[in-house]
């Protein structure tokens, strides 16, 4: 018989005990199906469990399927501020049981991120808990997984942790942020439950032979428990229940001391039932043979294999083995839409299709399968590499949203933001529904709820830099190149040079006063320019027009002696004089009092914009490009 030690503390921990707790009495109180946003908890016997309660598992994306006042509950990762807005705006009833210490969390960080403190968070930026805490500041927290920083880091940092950290990574983080920052505001947040837990696991698994980690494969707190206790005992193995204690693995630690230990998502009753196996109170033999002689029982979620039986006008249907009943396949959970026509005329009767359970019983007593839902597995997982490698690849776009593009890959849903779909943001992106779009995704997280976004503007700026890149090498000051204007602002316009964006500056387009670049060039028209300036660094290319004409105030002197008579068109006129325009880029000013013989009071009394007039040149200053006319001497 083996010798079973079990960890001081190990299993439930007070704030999901609390969460499952709530959700139980929230049901028995409001008497009907319960909802929660994600699992409530990260062990897949507790939810099934709940699932028996009448108590469901929800992304955010799935809440408009709801009713107004459907209970939703808030599991103990939290989320952010967002979400529960829009929970609350939906009109559901809101059940907040976001475990206190991640509550204090929020609280901590939306204060000092209003401060001015820029948030740094340790922890695993795809949980479901960063998640949440990064929502309390506006998605804009520094992530770290490890407490190392590539980055340069600002000087004014609030850092907090994930509950679920290891206590030497959180000092890790705390000495490099130390050494980088000026100003920092520390907030130790780890739970002391998730210490405790650890430090239990650290010891235990020093002194035994073997060790077993029982919790969920996707919780976060039991990893880390797996990895403690392996770093010391390396015989240590993971498993969710005691279902995946195999008989070899008992033979292989008889006589051995085994230790127990459970995270945080783990009832009494799991851990309790992995003890009684590994001390031999339950025969192994026996109650394998019981479940051989027993009905097959398919639960929410199986994957099952079956053979078509018939194809009909709305679903196809397969043998289940060991099943008293049939399972169907409905035609929208056979694939997506675009390829139903195509996958029909690829199978046939007797082909074998893998599928999973979405109801356990319809109307017929048969099962109902989805195609879909296991493909789309195999699709999270092929997105998955896609992201990790960050792999372009190509979605068709399927709606049109204020916030972005809403796009299709292979029945799973892709997300555009708006500022994600081109270099330049447009506010009409209706034109792109229908379309196949190359992307790349930018974020992903299956954890809690689906996230995947992509952009299309990363794709298109490496394109764009790549051609600026080589138009660069062959740009030099001083260079007279062909421009094509594209765009006008309030300081001149935009022209593209081989590829590369160029600035003609009001300054530069004439010698004459420009008001604005529109009423000198249009859009799509071939210019002449000079180059005037060049740096690649900050990606400057500044051009000039008026740079390839003469400058008009060289020899001014010869060309307008003092004392000759010129004819000049009225160009502005102020409360002291006119100017008038000899040539582009030269004009003279005519002070009131050489109009006109009579005394007035503005010049506009006897003269307007376009008058022609004749007058003499008094004087010529031209290091002050100064030039004074006299009409009245020229009468």
């Amino acid at each position: 018989m083996n010798k079973v030690l079990l960890a001081e503390n190990a299993g439930f921990c007070f704030g999901v005990q609390r969460a499952v707790e709530e959700a139980l009495k929230i049901k028995k109180q409001y008497n009907k199906k319960i909802y929660t946003l994600g699992p409530l908890i990260h062990n897949n016997d507790v939810v099934k469990y709940l699932e028996k309660n009448d108590i469901y598992a929800i992304n955010l994306d799935e809440i408009n399927q709801l009713e107004k006042d459907d209970v939703i509950v808030i599991r103990s990762h939290g989320v952010s501020k967002e979400v529960l807005n829009t929970l609350e705006e939906k009109g559901l009833t809101v059940v907040n049981a976001t475990c206190p210490y991640v509550t204090n969390i929020h609280k901590k960080v939306n204060k000092y991120s209003d401060l001015g403190y820029n948030i740094v968070i340790l922890g695993d930026d795809k949980h479901p808990e960063v998640i949440g805490i990064n929502g309390w500041c506006n998605n804009s927290a520094i992530i770290t997984t490890d407490g190392n920083f590539e980055e340069k880091l600002p000087n004014k940092i609030c850092v907090v942790s994930q509950t679920t950290e290891k206590e030497e990574t959180w000092k890790n983080t705390l000495s490099n942020l130390s050494s980088n920052s000026k100003e920092l505001l520390a907030f130790n947040t780890i739970c002391s439950a998730t210490e405790v837990r650890q430090k239990s696991a650290n010891e235990l698994s020093k002194t035994v032979d073997t060790m077993i980690v029982v919790g969920g494969k996707n919780s976060s707190n039991t990893t880390k428990l797996y990895q403690i206790a392996k770093s010391n005992c390396q015989n240590t193995i993971h498993i969710e229940n005691a279902k995946e204690i195999t008989k070899e693995f008992i033979e292989e630690n008889k006589e051995k001391v085994v230790g127990v230990t459970a995270g945080a998502s783990t009832p009494d009753w799991i851990i309790k039932e992995v003890i009684d196996i590994m001390e031999g109170k339950i025969n192994m033999e026996d109650q394998l043979k019981l479940m051989e002689e027993m009905d097959r029982r398919f639960r929410i979620g199986d994957e099952i294999k079956g053979e078509v039986l018939s194809i009909g006008r709305e679903e196809v249907v397969i043998s289940l083995v060991g099943y008293k009943s049939d399972g169907v396949i409905p035609f929208k959970e056979l694939t997506t839409e675009e390829n139903l026509a195509s996958y029909l005329d690829s199978i046939k009767i007797g082909d074998e299709i893998t599928a999973k359970v979405i109801k356990l019983k319809n109307e017929d007593g048969n099962v109902v399968l989805s195609r879909l839902e296991y493909e789309k597995k195999k699709t999270l997982q092929e997105l998955q590499e896609l992201f990790d490698n960050k792999e372009t690849f190509s979605v068709k776009i399927k709606e049109s949203k204020e916030k972005g593009l809403v796009a299709n890959y292979k029945g799973i849903r892709v997300f555009i933001p708006a500022s994600q779909v081109d270099i330049r943001f447009a506010n009409d992106r209706s034109n792109l529904v229908g379309k196949e779009l190359e992307v790349r995704l930018i974020d992903f997280s299956i954890e809690g709820n689906l996230r995947i976004i992509a952009s299309r503007r990363v794709i298109l700026e490496e394109e764009k830099k790549v051609i600026e890149d080589a138009a660069w090498e062959n740009i030099s000051v001083g260079d007279v190149v062909k421009a094509e204007i594209k765009r006008f602002t309030n300081f001149g316009a935009f022209a593209d040079v081989n590829g590369v964006d160029g600035l003609i500056h009001l300054s530069q387009i004439s010698w004459n006063h420009v008001k604005s670049a529109e009423s000198a060039l249009k859009k799509g028209q071939i210019v002449d320019v000079k180059v005037i300036e060049a740096d690649r660094e900050n990606n400057r290319l500044s051009l000039s027009m008026k740079a390839l004409t003469p400058e008009p105030w060289s020899n001014i002197e010869e060309k307008y002696p003092e004392g000759s008579a010129v004819l000049g068109k009225v160009v502005r006129i102020s409360d002291f004089g006119a100017f008038v325009e000899l040539e582009p880029g030269v004009d003279g000013l005519v002070h009131i009092s050489k109009i006109v013989h009579q005394r007035i009071n503005n010049p506009g009394e006897v003269l307007k914009i376009g008058d022609e007039v004749k007058a003499i040149i008094l004087s010529v200053d031209s290091e002050n490009k100064k030039i004074a006319l006299s009409i009245k001497d020229a009468e």
